[in-house]
């Protein structure tokens, strides 16, 4: 028997909202349902699935107010809810242009004339989505369009930390012929994710590394594949051939965007010695001008902690550095409102490699900055840890590059953060370390890793 959990709101820290997940019978039979809807999904090909896709942007834009409200409401910021809706439009519609061609099945000709072969490439008929709370509403989906336009049905169970999307985002889905039979999306909590994981045929986790071990050991216990996209503590390195000002500009952003609450945010900054000053006066001087939106969701860059116990994290941090002498340059509070919990924007200096902070994934608006003499010790020091979900390196061109690959990680930015997003139709990046496990989500192998590969060899006559 399943029971209700309680929903709390980010900016008022009260419980507001409460789901009741499926018990396993009610799961069992949806998820049934699900797969027999994918043959008819299969059957009406790349083109039908494309339409249907391409009609769920449509139900989404009739449903926009009421999923943008509850967004809010589940995030506690404004402009990244707006951002989510947008970008889930923006990948669907760049994945329906390219599915043909990244699902491209091959044919060829052996040395002898007599044999010849196709691939085949065959969905897996259930795929299994079990996403985070930071995007709620884009990490939920951003595998799922693949998988249904491979073919795949797909059964998503987001976090029960942001769950208020679902309700209205079903009713967009409702809507959609075809797409309505093969996705579903299920509140539910830590008991309703392992039953996902058992009722699937493969599965993506996107959330923490602890997590995402349970999650593969489950799948390895019964031969499923889990695609694992974790955590990171991305390093920038800023070398002395660097513009001060540009390399502030990026630090700020990469560390605060979505209030530092995603897993390829920068979370270690190593600045060059020759410009160390210059870059940290300059990165404290935009850290202090951010604004946190506590009287008003749609002012101010910075939003609440969207998960409590991440507070107590990004607390910890703060207190175990400034314990191991670092300083605290600007910030280093968690402010509480009216119930919500908002984390200042933070600067710290004089860190060292053994502080949780450079340690540990952060999720939080903190830049803690270390100085190095040599790119040699740059690239030390940026592949001191467990992780290796991207990084970022800023200077001369040429320099940078040639740091950038030295460097454990999946996504290089070089002179930029977070580029992935411009580049991901076609370049394709897993993550090294403990930062993931499996293919790329990005590229071709987005579509191919939904795909079992079938050799249809063929011995023809002789001519």
């Amino acid at each position: 028997m399943t029971h209700s959990i309680d929903i709390r709101n980010p900016r008022s820290g009260k419980v507001d909202y409460q789901i009741t997940p499926l018990d396993l019978p009610a799961l069992t039979a949806r998820t049934q349902a699900l797969r027999e809807g994918q043959a008819k999904w299969l059957e009406i090909g790349l083109d039908g699935r494309i339409r249907a896709m391409e009609a769920l942007c449509d139900a989404v834009d009739r449903h926009y107010q009421p999923i943008l409200d509850a967004l809010c409401a589940d995030t506690g910021r404004h402009e990244w809810s707006v951002n989510e809706i947008e970008g889930l439009k923006g990948i669907t519609r760049m994945r329906c242009a390219t599915a043909a061609e990244a699902m491209a099945e091959a044919t060829g000709q052996s040395s002898d004339p007599t044999l010849r072969f196709q691939q085949q490439y065959v969905p897996y008929q259930l795929v299994g989505i079990i996403s985070p709370w930071n995007y709620p509403l884009i990490l939920a989906m951003i595998d799922a369009i693949c998988a249904l336009l491979a073919g795949s049905a797909v059964a998503i169970k987001p976090s029960e930390v942001t769950p208020r999307f679902i309700a209205p985002f079903r009713r967009a889905i409702a809507e959609v012929e075809h797409l309505r039979d093969v996705l579903d999306v299920f509140e539910g909590g830590a008991e309703t994710g392992g039953w996902i994981v058992d009722l699937t045929d493969t599965l993506v986790f996107t959330g923490s590394v602890p997590t995402g071990r349970k999650v593969q050991e489950r799948a390895a216990s019964q031969f499923k594949t889990a695609f694992l996209e974790l955590g990171g503590s991305d390093p920038v390195v800023v070398l002395d051939s660097a513009d001060p000002e540009m390399a502030a500009e990026i630090i700020t952003r990469g560390a605060t965007e979505n209030s530092g609450q995603l897993c390829c945010a920068i979370e270690r900054v190593y600045v060059q010695n020759g410009i160390l000053d210059d870059v940290t006066q300059r990165t404290v001087a935009r850290m202090q001008a951010l604004g946190m939106n506590m009287q008003d969701i749609t002012q101010g860059e910075l939003g609440p902690v969207i998960f409590a116990r991440q507070a107590d994290i990004l607390r910890a941090q703060i207190e175990d550095a400034v314990a191991k002498g670092a300083r605290i340059l600007t910030g280093g509070r968690i402010v509480e409102h009216q119930g919500g919990l908002w984390c200042e924007p933070t600067v710290l200096a004089d860190v060292t490699q053994d502080m949780a902070v450079m340690r540990d994934e952060t999720f939080g608006p903190i830049v803690p900055i270390m100085g190095f003499e040599t790119p040699d010790e740059a690239v030390r020091l940026a592949n001191d840890t467990e992780f290796g979900l991207s990084a970022a390196v800023i200077g001369d061109e040429a320099e940078a590059i040639a740091v950038g690959q030295r460097i454990n990680a999946g996504g290089m930015w070089i002179n930029d953060f977070d580029t992935m997003g411009g580049v991901g139709a076609r370049a394709e990046k897993t993550a090294f370390g403990a930062s993931g496990l499996g293919g790329s989500r990005y590229g071709h192998g987005g579509f191919l890793r939904f795909l079992r590969k079938k050799a249809i060899v063929v011995r023809g006559k002789a001519a």
